[in-house]
């Protein structure tokens, strides 16, 4: 099923009538079957995901090289602070806790590497720059964006337990935008939660290198701005954003409002329902599925201040970009 690109009515009436998507505007949808067909492959990744020796890499760089600069020169390196932090998201341990499992790990690999200290490995993580890795796919990026609340413990929440009254909860909004073909997050940001999803979109747009083609970003009616839309408009990529329920069409004065224009018109020819079938808005639920997989390492975010929050949160995504190189289901549709 193609994608949806910005089109006039007639070329989708057309494209319907010859693709067979639909029978009639009026009838039942029959819902899709697909099957996964490299199970052999993936029941390997996912036991590949247990093991503790995908993390550690005798050729990683633990210490860093000199600096050039004056002043005492760094103990551990970037590469050795994330890992340690990987450690401490994989099983939600204290930083303390954290030290003595990598110094054991260490030990039981054979790696006679010093281990940094707790108070290293907090102060550190403030100015962390997190490598999130990825492998990228095959022709244009088809970006899917979601977004969602995660908890964080802050200084209310200690006052309402030490001293009693009201409690107040604090959360931060995680947006992330990732690939629909290799299931890996491209683009994340960390937000209060005073932020609404809209106008973060632009930001994750940015995250994409410039030489990289988008050919869709799939988005929810959150995002049927005028600002996202010409943002994806600017990169070159056809928005499959369903209109709000009361959308207007918008004066055509930037290919953005255009191509909502025709999304607009063309929600209202075949229905929400049809419109979403055939536009390929359910490939959103792999974004949800994602947001799902950060929420599994951990409900609530350990650290306090907002700088550690976002290096804790970039760790989690860091995790699951390695999860996915080891292998993802490869599904069709059958039947």
């Amino acid at each position: 099923m193609q994608l949806y690109r910005p089109c006039c009515a007639n070329q989708v009436r057309d494209s319907l009538r010859e693709s067979s998507v639909i029978a009639g505007k009026h009838e039942q949808l029959a819902p899709t079957k697909c099957k996964t067909t490299n199970w052999s492959a993936y029941n390997e990744a996912l036991k590949r995901r247990g093991s503790l020796t995908i993390w550690f890499d005798p050729d990683m760089t633990w210490r860093p090289p000199p600096s050039g600069k004056r002043g005492r020169q760094r103990s551990f390196s970037d590469e050795a602070i994330q890992t340690c932090l990987t450690m401490k998201v994989l099983f939600g341990m204290p930083l303390r806790q954290t030290t003595g499992f990598v110094h054991s790990l260490l030990r039981l690999v054979g790696l006679d590497w010093p281990v940094p200290d707790f108070s290293t490995l907090c102060r550190r993580q403030q100015k962390l720059n997190v490598a999130i890795p990825y492998r990228g796919g095959k022709g244009p990026l088809h970006l899917l964006i979601d977004s969602t609340g995660i908890k964080a413990e802050g200084e209310g929440e200690w006052n309402a337990r030490k001293h009693g009254g009201a409690k107040r909860r604090i959360w931060r909004k995680v947006h992330i935008g990732i690939d629909e073909e290799t299931l890996e997050v491209r683009a994340v940001e960390v937000t209060g939660s005073n932020i609404g999803d809209a106008p973060v979109l632009p930001d994750l747009l940015d995250q994409i290198p410039p030489d990289q083609e988008i050919g869709s970003v799939t988005a929810d009616g959150a995002y049927d701005t005028r600002k996202c839309h010409e943002a994806i408009a600017a990169r070159g990529a056809a928005a499959v954003i369903p209109p709000r329920k009361n959308a207007k069409p918008w004066t055509p004065t930037s290919a953005g409002a255009a191509a909502r224009n025709e999304a607009l018109r063309a929600s209202k020819y075949l229905g929400r329902a049809l419109w979403r079938r055939w536009s390929g808005y359910h490939r959103r639920s792999r974004v949800e599925s994602k947001m799902n997989c950060i929420k599994l390492l951990g409900q609530s975010l350990m650290a306090r201040d907002f700088e550690r929050q976002v290096a804790e949160l970039q760790v989690r995504i860091a995790v699951l970009n390695g999860y996915a190189a080891l292998g993802i289901p490869i599904t069709k549709v059958v039947g």
